[in-house]
């Protein structure tokens, strides 16, 4: 049996279960810690003891297998936290951006911490060559329209939005591939993909599974199930997966 724990500050690495379940029949464990959204906003130093906190408690509760920390910042910012056993995290997929793009210039969609900061920028520099040029964008206006529930509220304003943060920079700068650096970002695919349609953007979550699948093939459960727990208020993030069809109890954590 393949045990799963995912956790985000909200309801956007629910985007990686689907991919994970195709590569892998697993039990997953989701874990919205809406608590302290969002992470993009916080200072390492803050961020760190959340994580580390959230890790120690999944693995009292649940033992897992495998823990997913589900968004790019901390997985980005905190290193260290990957020299524990059994966790991962989610990182811009740069090498298929590299590989995909024909006019050498990509975009990263992050927030704004990991936009500005020294890790992304050695990141970069360690997947991507000189010859190709990097665009970062501060995406944490992007993230909010997902949390907020404006993506399925508000198409209009959501694609204002979009239009208004990425059409300059993207035009500017000839960029044809964009990771969505961020896991909430997925829910924004078709929008993104009908205001850019010569545009790639590439789903960090398939990265993920493959590396989970790889990890995990010899544990595989029998059938595909998932739980899903939250911090803060509950019935708020209920409400939030009925509206995105997600058809899951959820309990407090």
């Amino acid at each position: 049996m393949a045990k799963i724990a995912v956790f985000d500050s909200g309801l956007g690495s629910l985007s990686v279960i689907k991919p994970i379940q195709k590569k892998i029949k697993s039990d997953i464990i989701y874990f919205a810690d809406q608590k302290n959204f969002p992470y993009g906003t916080k200072s390492k130093l803050h961020l760190k003891k959340i994580i580390e906190k959230t890790i120690i408690t999944l693995k009292k509760k649940f033992n897992p297998d495998l823990i997913v920390i589900g968004s790019n910042t901390p997985s980005i910012l905190l290193k260290n936290i990957f020299k524990k056993p059994k966790v991962i995290g989610v990182l811009p997929p740069l090498k298929d951006a590299v590989d995909n793009t024909r006019s050498c210039s990509i975009a990263i969609l992050a927030t704004k911490s990991v936009v500005q900061s020294k890790s992304l920028k050695i990141y970069i520099k360690k997947n991507v060559p000189n010859s190709i040029k990097v665009t970062k964008i501060n995406a944490s206006p992007l993230v909010e329209l997902v949390e907020s529930m404006q993506f399925i509220h508000d198409k209009k304003l959501c694609k204002k939005k979009i239009r208004n943060l990425l059409l300059e920079p993207f035009k500017k700068n000839n960029v044809d591939v964009v990771t969505l650096s961020s896991t909430h970002l997925p829910f924004l695919l078709p929008m993104l993909k009908k205001i850019f349609p010569n545009v790639v953007f590439l789903d960090p979550a398939n990265t993920v599974a493959n590396e989970i699948a790889r990890v995990l093939h010899k544990k595989k459960s029998k059938t595909n199930t998932v739980k899903i727990f939250a911090s803060g208020n509950v019935a708020l993030f209920q409400n939030k997966l009925r509206q995105i069809g997600f058809r899951y109890r959820v309990s407090s954590l």
